[in-house]
């Protein structure tokens, strides 16, 4: 039973009881004093005279004062409890309507929760501010606000370090490459220097494919501010290698295309690489009723379901190939899909490997 449907049956019921309280109070009262009344009539007949025949006898008389009092007690609880059943279904209905009023503002403060949590960016910047008069309601609107700012604030501070961090490793970085690439290229060069600069340049580009990561999931992780038609069939030729099964059907999404195209190569690119040597890599787009769809499939050791949804955790790698990559890929993809409005649901095959499935929103 809903809030609103609650008060009302509370109302109704409140409403019926004092009815009966006073339904039976007035009855209670009403047949004592028709009681009283009727010895009163009795008692000032004369007695120890015999009855007259035109006239009836005092015990006539009484049974006749009961009959009518008895009578008028049950027309009074009859009346009385159609008048109460009555008034009730009118105070009911009465009670919804006062329950409505009275829970709009709570229905307001569900909805712009619902619109926040459900929005790309974390912590939004659309509050309830609620007007009307300072009570219960608008206190609790006013903390839910306070709340949310709080996270929109924490969150904003976390994009800013990641984008800053990253930017600021990213120099550092791009010297130590050049460097080595200077030692290992000198004619006095050893076979020792090469080896060694051949590590380092591989451990350099990894750190650099990590900032790479980071940077775009700093960037995924905000709200979009332009969308436009992208076709993803035509994003997704663009970044399958040659030996991979397509089958593109037309899937026009809403977004931005530099972040969809990313998507799309860190989906392959992880079909790829968690595969066995005679695996195979079907993608697949469509549209779906609301939206289109993106599905990645391969073949591959098989995966526990309980291990599927920590694919998707930062930095989770797994161990064949934990030197190859940052294990930011698939974290990437949900970001780029929240962002956009959609979702992602990776499932295991029974027979091994991973099915990722992105739906996103049409244009």
């Amino acid at each position: 039973m809903s809030l609103r449907l609650r008060l009302t049956v509370l109302y109704g019921g409140l409403f019926l009881l004092a009815g009966g309280v006073l339904l039976g109070v007035t009855y209670l009262l009403f047949t004592r004093q028709v009681g009283r009344r009727v010895t009163m009539l009795v008692g000032t007949a004369p007695s120890g005279l015999p009855p007259l025949p035109s006239l009836p006898s005092p015990e006539s008389l009484d049974e006749q004062a009961r009959q009518v009092r008895e009578a008028a007690a049950t027309s009074l609880l009859m009346q009385g409890a159609i008048a109460l059943g009555a008034v009730a279904v009118l105070a009911a209905a009465a009670g919804w309507l006062v329950a409505g009023r009275a829970l709009a503002p709570l229905r307001q403060v569900t909805d712009t929760a619902r619109r926040i949590a459900a929005a790309a960016d974390p912590g939004g910047h659309e509050r309830i501010a609620l007007p009307g008069p300072e009570d219960e309601v608008k206190d609790l609107a006013d903390a839910f606000d306070v709340m949310v700012e709080r996270l929109d604030r924490s969150f904003d501070a976390q994009r800013r370090f990641v984008a800053n961090a990253s930017h600021e490793l990213r120099t550092p970085l791009t010297l130590n490459r050049s460097l080595v690439e200077v030692a290992m290229h000198r004619r006095t060069a050893s076979d020792d220097v090469r080896e060694l600069g051949t590590k380092l340049l591989q451990i350099n580009s990894r750190h650099e494919k990590l900032i790479s990561g980071l940077l775009l999931l700093a960037r995924s992780e905000s709200a979009l501010t332009e969308r436009r038609p992208v076709d993803l069939a035509a994003v997704v030729a663009h970044v399958v290698p040659p030996g991979v099964s397509e089958e593109l059907g037309e899937a026009v999404a809403l977004g931005d295309a530099l972040m969809l195209e990313r998507l799309a190569h860190n989906l392959v690119e992880n079909a790829i690489r968690h595969n066995t040597e005679e695996g195979w890599v079907r993608v697949t787009t469509r549209s779906v009723p609301g939206g289109v769809e993106l599905s990645v499939a391969n073949s591959g050791p098989v995966i526990p379901p309980s291990e599927v949804p920590a694919l998707f955790d930062p930095f989770h790698r797994r161990a064949r190939v934990a030197a190859e990559g940052a294990g930011l890929g698939l974290s990437i993809v949900r970001s780029v899909a929240h962002a956009h409005g959609g979702e992602v649901v990776a499932t295991g095959r029974p027979a091994g490997g991973l099915v990722v499935v992105v739906t996103l929103p049409g244009a």
